[in-house]
């Protein structure tokens, strides 16, 4: 599993960077034993700058949301409830710390191993799934989107093609109507829609 997920053990080092992205500015909070702790992860930015945000509304779930980028930078810009849900206890303190240090009032994140304790459905789940944790957790989270996902609902992934990508999307063709909306230096974002 690797320090993503035990880092209660390493000595804590609170960093921040800025980074501007679809037209706002942010300011990030990270530590070590976190995913991306330097600056915005470019399969992040990837996929924040493909999805089709027009559509985004209602109840909107990522998971694996680190120390909250996704969350809080859509948070800003799309009138939606976003709930960001890690294992990493770490992230999720800083995760709390960034939504008050960009002052987002329309996103929560909670502790869940996955989906454990996800106990509802979402118009939509984001993810740049935890590569490093393993095929396993990653195919968890895309190939159960499904049953947390309201009825019309929709699954937003990136993946990089050296890990995996057109496997994956074979995979996911089994289970939802697949669209690769887009491919840029290597990283596919992935809509998946349930039949």
């Amino acid at each position: 599993m690797g320090q993503y997920f035990s880092n209660e053990d390493l000595k804590s080092n609170i960093q921040k960077y800025d980074v501007d992205i679809l037209n706002n500015h942010y300011s990030f909070y990270t530590d070590n034993g976190v995913f991306s702790k330097e600056k915005l992860d470019f399969g992040t930015r990837v996929l924040l700058e493909t999805i089709p945000l027009d559509i985004l509304h209602g109840d909107i779930l990522d998971v694996g949301c680190g120390y909250g980028v996704i969350d809080i930078i859509l948070g800003k810009i799309v009138d939606a409830n976003f709930l960001g849900v890690d294992v990493n206890r770490r992230a999720l303190h800083l995760a709390e710390m960034n939504k008050k240090e960009n002052h987002v009032n329309n996103v929560d994140f909670a502790e869940s191993d996955c989906y454990q304790n996800v106990s509802r459905k979402y118009n939509y789940i984001i993810t740049n799934p935890p590569i490093r944790a393993g095929k396993k957790i990653v195919y968890d989270i895309v190939m159960n989107a499904k049953d947390y996902l309201l009825e019309n609902g929709s699954l937003f992934i990136v993946v990089r093609k050296e890990q995996g990508a057109k496997s994956m999307i074979r995979d996911l063709e089994k289970i939802y109507r697949v669209e690769v909306l887009d491919k840029i230096k290597g990283f596919f974002v992935i809509k998946c829609d349930l039949d």
